[in-house]
């Protein structure tokens, strides 16, 4: 497992840099929405966050901490969420069909994130970007657990490879709805394109055989 890193602070209250952190993340967030990483100064980011940048360079050392900490925190917010809502033990159609609904909503409450994540991850440094990418891994292995209990009884007829490639679709067909966004709302509501993909999943683009 790749190690996390961790971004130093000046400040030794772990409660403070936490608060700090949690409100540096909320506004790098809609900077990095409105104008993205690159063209996001520290300044910025400090006057976004709600306080000086003297005071925001007690809680990290270079730019690239802020896109880090706010990588870091979106995926373990999403995970977290997941674990609380979707059951790996079942094994059943319905099982899976209740986890890709429930990680769809909360792609759709935490979209602006998840758009942060997808436009702005590969701006992260070398050593940073493999904890990241293990944590997004950690989340499509959820959904593997679902498929591979409906395999195991006998609800779907997928090989290994087959039930790998399904958790990834999964899971970017979930992004896509935050970075598609400017136009799959004009065609869908929410639980439309869920259960669209959801159809799409089970059936093909053949659609159900009645």
């Amino acid at each position: 497992m790749t190690t996390k890193r961790e971004v130093p602070a000046s400040v030794k209250d772990e409660k403070l840099i936490q608060k700090r952190r949690d409100q540096m993340i909320k506004g790098a967030v809609k900077l990095f929405i409105n104008k993205g990483f690159h063209r996001s100064t520290t300044r910025e980011i400090a006057k976004a966050a709600g306080f000086s940048i003297g005071t925001l360079y007690e809680y990290i050392r270079k730019k690239e901490d802020v896109l880090y900490l706010v990588c870091d925190a979106i995926y373990d917010q999403v995970q977290e969420r997941l674990q609380e809502v979707i059951d790996t033990d079942r094994g059943n159609i319905e099982s899976l069909r209740e986890a890709v609904r429930a990680y769809f909503k909360v792609m759709d409450e935490m979209q602006d994130e998840v758009l942060v994540m997808y436009q702005e991850a590969k701006s992260l440094t070398k050593d940073a970007l493999p904890y990241v990418l293990e944590k997004e891994l950690d989340m499509v292995a959820m959904f593997q657990k679902v498929i591979e209990g409906c395999v195991r009884n006998k609800e779907l007829m997928l090989n290994e490879q087959e039930i790998k490639l399904v958790s990834h679709n999964i899971f970017v067909q979930g992004q896509m709805w935050a970075f598609r966004r400017w136009i799959l709302r004009k065609l869908y509501t929410l639980e439309e394109y869920t259960e669209l993909q959801i159809n799409q999943l089970l059936y093909g683009v053949q659609g159900r055989k009645e």
